[in-house]
């Protein structure tokens, strides 16, 4: 009977060593020293606040060498500590700038102008964050007469008038052809906001606003909800985005000091109630929407333009966030 019992436990024994001892393929190497430090390392996101109020903006605009407010979110972690990051330009990997240790919330931006992502490393594991992407721009007092690198933008009111109130925008992003479809929000691009000249020179250089982009996704959103939905694929048309001086002056009604000059304007027609067309219904439903945005976030305030004269081909609607309530039609 003790035999028996010895027996029953040995084998007990021999099963549970086994069970122990056995790895399918796939766990066996899961404990190598490489990917033990890959599952040490906490995944790092931007923080959503960079998102903007709607939580769509792809895009921080900043000037050469500026501290960046670029807060991350460090999980599994109580902060930054032995981490490193590093910018580099969109679409290569290509750095933009050296590798700086990771000590906060505050980056240094590169000191080329150009389109970047920023890579954080921490025990040699690289992790890219795509969103947003940070655009340096060439400050305005490079631009030179009505030139900039070659490229025509004419001059500004702040430039010729004695109005000491007239302005001019911070700077200039750079554009280059491979950089027409970096998304600036989740429905706008780049080339949104290229003024429509004739000039065939690259690179081409863009203001923005990105208060103007957060209110245009703003309003999307609004609209979604106003059917039922909590988010929406729409037909969105950007007309025009930023306008140089030069280009502005040639288009017909256009104000000498139109918003368009300072890139935190766009006409954009939009199909609000999703039918596959862009009607006069489409742009009084837009015009209810900005109304709400505006309502709901005061410090979006600005100019809409309802246009829907048949001289134009769709009906659309011009959106600002000058900082003050405006409204026309046209």
């Amino acid at each position: 009977m003790i035999q028996r019992r010895t027996a029953i436990l040995l084998s007990g024994l021999v099963a549970i060593t086994a069970a122990v001892m056995y790895q399918p393929p796939g766990e066996l190497f899961a404990d190598s020293s490489a990917d033990s430090f890959r599952r040490a390392v906490p995944r790092v996101e931007a923080a959503k606040t960079l998102a903007g109020t709607s939580g769509e903006v792809r895009m921080q605009f900043v000037t050469a060498g500026d501290l960046v407010v670029f807060p991350l979110d460090i999980r599994g972690s109580a902060g930054p500590l032995g981490f490193r990051y590093q910018w580099v330009k969109v679409g290569s990997d290509e750095s933009g700038d050296v590798m700086r240790p990771l000590s906060g919330d505050t980056l240094l931006a590169p000191l080329t102008p150009g389109f970047y992502e920023l890579n954080v490393m921490r025990n040699g594991v690289m992790q890219r964050i795509e969103a947003p992407k940070l655009a340096v721009i060439v400050p305005f007092e490079r631009k030179f007469g009505s030139t900039l690198n070659g490229y025509q933008i004419g001059r500004y009111p702040a430039e010729w008038s004695r109005d000491e109130a007239a302005e001019t925008p911070l700077g200039f992003a750079e554009v280059r052809e491979e950089h027409l479809d970096v998304p600036l929000t989740k429905h706008l691009k780049v080339r949104d906001f290229v003024t429509h000249d004739r000039q065939t020179i690259w690179p081409k250089y863009i203001a923005v606003d990105p208060r103007v982009l957060d209110k245009i996704e703003l309003v999307l959103r609004e609209l979604a909800r106003r059917r039922g939905e909590e988010s929406a694929d729409f037909t969105l048309e950007v007309h025009s985005g930023f306008r140089t001086p030069m280009h502005n002056s040639g288009v017909e009604g256009a104000a000498r000091d139109s918003r368009h000059l300072y890139g935190d304007a766009a006409d954009v027609a939009i199909d609000a109630d999703g039918d596959g067309r862009l009607t006069l219904l489409d742009a009084y439903r837009v015009e209810q929407a900005v109304d709400w945005v505006e309502r709901l976030h005061p410090e979006l305030a600005g100019g809409l333009g309802v246009y829907s004269s048949r001289r134009y081909a769709t009906p659309y609607c011009h959106i600002d966030a000058r900082g003050e309530r405006k409204r026309w039609r046209g």
